[in-house]
């Protein structure tokens, strides 16, 4: 670069000067303002590239100044040296030169002050700040001791004039060295700050100690071969600040760490000075004030230092513990959870103290989600919860394991597992949580036996559990030896039943539905059935209530629903749109919660093509009142025109209010009110009672426009009964047995045949 150029000249005629004599003293000032020209030079046409950030053009915008003006001081010096060459060696700098030059320093210090450093707050900031003081009065003592002083005391004392710029010059140093080291890396690259600060500090500490050593005759050598270097620091600033924007940044500042360090162990320089003989002057008796000013800093920031890492350790400590509660307790009800209950447990059986494990599952909890939202349902679980708190007490360890499912781990020799089941059974019987819900559960008691593992007594306690479940719930069950063998086989048969649906195993067969008073088949009701590859055919008694608890239930629904709608729509069309009036098929309470229940209807109903009012669905009155999703699912299949049937009419709670809700087409007589109609004991009051029920139901179907059919016919005394009451249609083993399609495919034909040949 040019500025090294007239760095180098500078030194070659400074060399043929005192060697030879090469010229006058004076030439000596014409370098510095040469290199500053250049230096400014550079610093505008970097400026005037555009690529800079605000803070970074801000800065140099600053320095561009602050070069300048130096420059045009040193310029001045250099023409009244020329002007005076007979006086060169011993005349003073102009009192306008310097002031330029006093100024263009004090820019610089204003440019360096506007750096934005690491924003900090609290005891951070105090800490910043004592470790800035620390470093700023450690490296201006050291400069003061090998700098100043010296030249306040020479034997050829240097001009006021010299004297403040070179005290200025060690100011944008040492203020640059405590800036730059907590500079967050922004915009003005760190590098250059320091290049730039050492351009005067650097170079004033040289001259100083030039002045120092050899007097007047170091003039001549600082002049022409030490100052220049200062614009060559300058353009290599100006070379940094351009590769940092190039995308050469170096990484985060780390020198604000080790600064301060620095700073004591410099100061420490001129103590050792004096400890081996120098002379206590006044100079060294300020380094020595200064000394015992930094120890009390380094002493307050020890403090500060000792008190945050007294605070660090507490919160340390704190987020321990909250991380240790978090890991082992539950965030929704603040139990413990399953893997301190594991740990607990593990620590029991270790012992030969007595252990017992009680398993505590909300009955229908899904329910409370569905109908009044998760939201409702979190409130109840953590009712539960502190109910479980209260029950237990001291005797025992609450957990909330997974979803609705709780447990209690007594270890105590006098706890009695069952008597606190029963307690907590009765704490169940009264509403609870803030919107006052009564919720039961199914508890499942575990005692731990010789030899028992973790897994062994939670399987122990989860087959007690379902056990209770099977058996009605809201009630508990101790553990027996061979009480999981059935619910092992139920388990299994939720994984088989899986199997079966991937490899198509499942079968429909069709009852009949037919007219009582002409026998003509008039719809059919679909009913699945399951071709095990060992064990034959299993009954849907079997396999239904597995489906329903797995959820497997709406796959196999609807694969029923799509075989049958394509089914009936192939019978119409071999046989005729009348030829079967309906087909029906039943679907479960688990079927219409799901949201995409009616969409695979219309799916069905539009890949086969069957007419919407030809398709039935049977639904119970449990599954009616299951709440506002099915209410939703019914009223929409309703709107569609699908034809809606109540099943098992008249074993429910509600029947007849149902009618009033429930947009149904169709009233199915229960099999339980068809059995024994047709006995005649010669008792007309036992005959009618009989009777009563059957009476009932198809008055109010007639009230409410509805068609009837009464299941379970097993004998033409019982349609013959059901004729006279008024039932239109009926099916039963009496009537027709479930059979395949071919097989309904043979009757349609005979069927077809019939009123052909009656026509």
């Amino acid at each position: 670069m040019a500025t090294t150029a007239v760095a180098a000249l500078g030194t070659a005629w400074c060399v043929a000067h005192l060697t030879v004599g090469a010229g006058t003293e004076a030439l000596a000032y014409i370098f510095v303002p040469l290199g500053g020209v250049l230096a400014t030079a550079s610093v505008l046409h970097m400026l005037r590239g555009g690529a800079l950030d605000p803070v970074a053009r801000r800065f140099w915008r600053a320095v561009l100044v602050a070069a300048a003006v130096i420059t045009i001081g040193y310029g001045w010096l250099a023409v009244d040296m020329l002007t005076h060459a007979a006086q060169a060696r011993t005349r003073s700098m102009p009192l306008p030169a310097a002031a330029c030059v006093a100024i263009g320093f004090g820019i610089a210090i204003w440019a360096v002050a506007r750096v934005p450093v690491v924003l900090t707050r609290g005891t951070e900031r105090w800490r910043v700040v004592l470790d800035r003081t620390i470093a700023f009065l450690g490296c201006a003592t050291t400069l003061w001791y090998v700098g100043l002083a010296p030249m306040l005391s020479a034997d050829e004392p240097w001009s006021p004039q010299a004297m403040v710029l070179v005290g200025l010059a060690f100011l944008v140093t040492l203020g640059a060295a405590t800036k730059v080291s907590y500079v967050a890396g922004g915009p003005v690259d760190r590098a250059a700050i320091r290049l730039v600060a050492a351009s005067g500090g650097v170079i004033a500490g040289i001259v100083a100690v030039l002045a120092v050593r050899f007097g007047y005759a170091a003039g001549i050598p600082a002049q022409a071969i030490v100052m220049p270097l200062t614009p060559v620091l300058v353009t290599a600033g100006v070379a940094a600040q351009r590769r940092a924007v190039l995308g050469a940044r170096r990484g985060p500042a780390r020198g604000g760490v080790l600064l301060p360090y620095l700073a004591v162990a410099a100061i420490d320089l001129p103590l050792v000075a004096v400890a081996f003989g120098a002379r206590l002057s006044w100079p060294v008796r300020m380094v020595l004030v200064a000394a015992v000013v930094v120890t009390g800093l380094v002493g307050a920031r020890q403090f500060i230092a000792f008190r945050e890492n007294a605070r660090l350790l507490r919160n340390t400590r704190v987020q321990e513990e909250r991380l240790q509660y978090e890991v082992s307790h539950d965030g929704l009800t603040g139990l413990a959870n399953r893997a301190l209950f594991r740990d607990r447990l593990a620590t029991a059986l270790a012992t030969t103290a007595p252990a017992s494990v009680l398993l505590v599952d909300l009955d229908d909890f899904k329910t409370v989600n569905d109908l009044l939202g998760h939201g409702v349902g979190d409130r109840l679980l953590v009712s539960v919860a502190q109910l479980l708190r209260a029950e237990v007490g001291d005797d025992g360890l609450p957990v909330r394991v997974a979803g609705d499912e709780f447990a209690v781990l007594l270890t105590g020799a006098d706890a009695d597992p069952e008597e606190l089941a029963g307690r907590l059974l009765t704490a169940l019987n009264r509403p609870i949580s803030e919107h006052r819900l009564l919720v039961q559960a199914s508890i499942g008691i575990a005692t731990a036996v010789p030899g028992a593992t973790v897994d062994s007594v939670l399987r122990d306690a989860d087959v007690a559990m379902y056990t209770a479940k099977q058996r009605g719930k809201a009630s508990f069950v101790r553990y027996v030896p061979g009480m999981g063998e059935p619910v092992l086989a139920h388990m299994q048969l939720g994984g088989e039943l899986w199997r079966a649906l991937g490899n198509n195993e499942f079968r429909l067969v069709y009852q009949p539905i037919l007219r009582l008073d002409s026998d003509r088949v008039v719809g059919v009701e679909a009913l699945v059935r399951w071709h095990h590859p060992s064990r034959g055919v299993v009954g849907p008694a079997e396999f239904i209530p597995a489906a329903e608890r797995t959820g497997l239930i709406v796959p196999l629904g609807r694969f029923v629903l799509r075989e049958t709608c394509r089914q009936a729509a192939a019978w119409s069309a071999e046989f005729g749109p009348e030829a079967l009036e309906e087909a029906g098929l039943n679907v479960s309470a688990r079927q219409l919660h799901d949201p995409d229940f009616v969409s695979d209807v219309t799916a069905a109903l539009a890949d086969s093509g069957l007419p919407c009012e030809r398709l039935v669905l049977e639904v119970t009155e449990s599954a009616v009142l299951r709440g506002q999703q099915v209410s939703r699912a019914l009223f929409e299949l309703d709107s569609m025109g699908i034809r809606l049937s109540l099943d098992d009419f008249g074993t429910g709670e509600s029947s007849l209010s149902l009618l009033r809700a429930f947009p149904a087409a169709i009233v199915k007589l229960d099999k339980s009110f068809v059995d024994g109609i047709e006995i005649d004991d010669g008792q007309a009051a036992a005959a009618d009672a009989r009777q009563a029920v059957a009476r009932a139901v198809i008055q109010l179907a007639h009230a409410f426009g509805l068609d009837t059919i009464a299941e379970g016919i097993e004998n033409a005394e019982q349609a013959a009964v059901l004729r006279q009451l008024g039932y239109t249609r009926g099916q039963g083993y009496h009537l027709a047995r479930p059979m395949t399609a071919e097989g309904v495919s043979r009757l349609l034909a005979r069927q077809q045949a019939v009123l052909a040949a009656e026509h």
